[in-house]
């Protein structure tokens, strides 16, 4: 039975919300409210959700075409996404964007390499060939810092194409690594129970040689030559969080987070100091999950001593920055049961009563957006409740354990989007167990 206190709440939520129809007006609104902005952040309640990242690419194609924002930084690994980025700005041999993602092999291969992402990958390019100005072309970036193996290639490689013998020099300090095969999980594993001696001081050499060097490598061939320089240097600089993270995999949970959520923000970062080179007051949409780009400061991830990319955002760009999230009741996603296990397509639980997707479920219109700021719009999402996240591991049987946290939605986020029911994203290589589905349900499971 509704109380007072809940229809006074979906009362402000319905006079408020803005309702989402598929048309070209949907986000005119939400565009007023970014504005100025550079710095735009776009989450998902989940790594598998066709809304969520179709819903994202329509509003990132509107701050690109209408506000001029000329990168998108997403939570993936540097090199896989420089592959894209490479064809979206015209530069690479790659047929089309289902060539482009094809470094996106590593679980999980679908957040990335799907019918989403490859049409706006398509987009993109498309875009840009419009544009003969490269400081205009419109980018591609990971943020984030796995590709340990790939990143040591890649610096190598660059070093190979420029200074051959520092790529000699570069492969012995990075031959540290030989004895795991250059895996970071390996790697992290051999320190804490083989005593395996640490690859730190090689990895900060490496990256100290190479940025001491830049100036002689930039006297080249201008924009490109810069931009190869810094795909390289991002790499290396990789290099060097990636070994210290993987070195505290096997010890403090809440210092690898940190590590990497420092990591993600510090190339964003650095991201837009290379861009500012040519194009001042660079601004930049990044792709990420709920858990990295909502206030860490209005989640229980704080009492656990955790931060986040959004919250290091706004401490560092303050008014100009915007953070948007996803909540959705039910419907399917992609993902698996284990780490590492093939995609599925598995039906999501509806939210648990007293979440915020309860509470936005019982709103008016099956899909809309919240400006937090509205007054009535804060007032009925003040009081802390559950939130759900879903990653890339879905385990419907541990719901509760497994995928909720407590939030307080309105600080969280800027503008929130709710699309009630919601579909799996569909992989570019799906599985027979994926296009098979999960069977229904015939006894009651434990949350």
């Amino acid at each position: 039975m509704s109380t007072r206190a809940d229809v006074d709440q979906m009362g402000a939520i319905n006079r408020a919300l803005r309702p989402i129809y598929d048309t070209a007006g949907d986000y005119d609104q939400l565009l007023d409210l970014i504005g100025e902005r550079r710095f735009v952040l776009i989450g998902e309640a989940s790594h598998g959700t066709h809304e969520f990242y179709r819903e994202r690419a329509r509003i990132t194609r509107r701050l690109i075409d209408e506000r001029g924002f000329t990168a998108v930084a997403v939570e993936a690994d540097w090199p896989d996404a420089y592959r894209v980025h490479r064809y979206v700005t015209g530069r690479s041999t790659d047929a089309d964007a289902h060539h482009a993602l094809s470094d996106f092999r590593r679980f999980p291969g679908w957040m990335w390499r799907n019918e989403d992402v490859a049409e706006f990958v398509e987009w993109l390019r498309a875009r840009n060939d419009r544009h003969t100005n490269p400081a205009r072309k419109a980018g591609f970036y990971g943020l984030d810092l796995y590709s340990l193996s790939a990143s040591i290639e890649a610096v190598i490689g660059y070093l190979d194409r420029v200074d051959p013998r520092e790529a000699e020099r570069a492969r012995d300090r990075y031959s540290c690594f030989d004895h795991v095969g250059a895996e970071g999980q390996a790697y992290g594993y051999a320190l804490a129970h083989l005593g395996a001696l640490p690859c730190e001081n090689e990895v900060v050499a490496q990256l100290v040689e190479l940025r001491r060097r830049s100036d002689a490598y930039l006297r080249r061939d201008g924009w490109v030559a810069e931009d190869e320089l810094f795909y390289a240097e991002q790499n290396a600089r990789l290099v060097r969080n990636a070994e210290e993270y993987y070195q505290q995999m096997y010890r403090a949970e809440v210092s690898s987070w940190n590590l990497r959520d420092r990591h993600m923000a510090g190339t964003l970062d650095a991201l837009v100091s290379h861009l500012e080179r040519h194009e001042p007051r660079s601004k930049v949409v990044v792709w990420e999950h709920n858990s990295h780009v909502g206030d860490a400061r209005s989640t229980s991830m704080s009492a656990r001593g955790e931060l986040n990319v959004g919250q290091l955002a706004r401490q560092r760009y303050g008014a100009n920055t915007a953070l948007i999230g996803f909540t959705t009741y039910t419907g399917e996603v992609t993902a698996a049961t284990d780490w590492g296990d093939p995609a599925e397509r598995k039906r999501v639980r509806p939210a648990l009563a007293g979440s915020y997707e309860a509470l936005l479920h019982e709103a008016d219109e099956p899909a809309f957006w919240l400006d937090t700021a509205d007054v009535g719009v804060r007032a009925a999402l003040a009081d802390p409740r559950l939130e759900r996240a879903i990653g890339v591991i879905y385990r419907p049987v541990t719901e509760r354990q497994s995928h909720y946290f407590s939030a307080r939605l309105a600080d969280q986020f800027d503008a929130v989007i709710h699309i009630d029911e919601t579909r799996a994203l569909v992989p570019l290589d799906p599985n027979e167990r994926w296009a098979q589905g999960e069977p229904p349900e015939t006894f009651p499971s434990g949350v």
